[in-house]
């Protein structure tokens, strides 16, 4: 089971040196940590990094005590980079090792998002004599490409 909502946010706060065994968190401080938490996850998921994290339809609809369903290999990237984005609104300097740390890990999130764009060979190639169909058609070139299917890596196709 990974981290809930509320493990992040209190991990990115006590990444700014808020902890919350030192500091007494008040419930606004988590909800607005929660909403820039929904957000920057949203923000990722439009970017193409799609983690499984539950994104709210609205910002009352999202429950802090609620499991994140991440991949363990995003929780350095989602805690570091929240807690820059965090920062400046508790008046914080982050720290350099904290800004290499979550550039790292958001590197790595986007080098597993990344899939090379699938290509298809020209009408115009001769199809070699590897590559001939069995009479299928009497054609030497190869067969004109295909329109390909609009649907991301991680998109499910559901046929009605």
């Amino acid at each position: 089971m990974g981290y809930s909502k509320r493990q992040f946010v209190t991990a990115a706060l006590s990444e700014i040196g808020l902890a919350d065994y030192v500091f007494d968190l008040q419930p606004q401080d988590l909800e607005t940590a929660l909403r820039r938490l929904d957000s920057m996850m949203a923000e990722w998921n439009a970017k193409g990094i799609r983690l499984g994290y539950p994104i709210p339809g609205s910002p009352q609809d999202s429950d802090i005590n609620s499991p994140s369903e991440v991949p363990d290999s995003a929780n350095e990237a989602i805690i570091t980079n929240l807690a820059i984005r965090l920062a400046p609104s508790y008046g914080k300097q982050v720290m350099a090792e904290t800004k290499v740390a979550a550039k790292n890990a958001y590197n790595t999130l986007l080098s597993r998002a990344t899939l090379p764009a699938e290509q298809q060979l020209p009408g115009s190639m001769p199809s070699g004599a590897g590559n001939k169909p069995w009479r299928v058609y009497d054609d030497p070139f190869l067969r004109p490409p295909v329109a390909p299917v609009d649907a991301g890596a991680d998109g499910v196709l559901e046929f009605n």
